[in-house]
């Protein structure tokens, strides 16, 4: 399961990343710690990690280093 979670956010990386503006306001970025999540905390919990750190990332929120805990 864990590698199907990260081959998909590298599918977004390697082709959807590119097509879109920098605009991650996080180090490091909310996909690479999403990758992160999941090998260090497994399927469920890195996904929840993930899209926790991804409904931070706005226009709004300062940003800035926010490692995986």
């Amino acid at each position: 399961m864990k590698f199907i979670l990260i081959f998909l956010v590298k599918l977004y990386q390697w082709f959807i990343s590119p097509v879109l503006k920098k605009n991650c306001r996080f180090q490091p970025t909310c996909s690479t710690y999403m990758i992160l999540a999941i090998k260090k905390h497994g399927s469920i919990k890195g996904v929840y990690l993930g899209l926790k750190r991804l409904s931070k990332c706005h226009p709004f929120c300062k940003g800035g280093y926010d490692p995986v805990p």
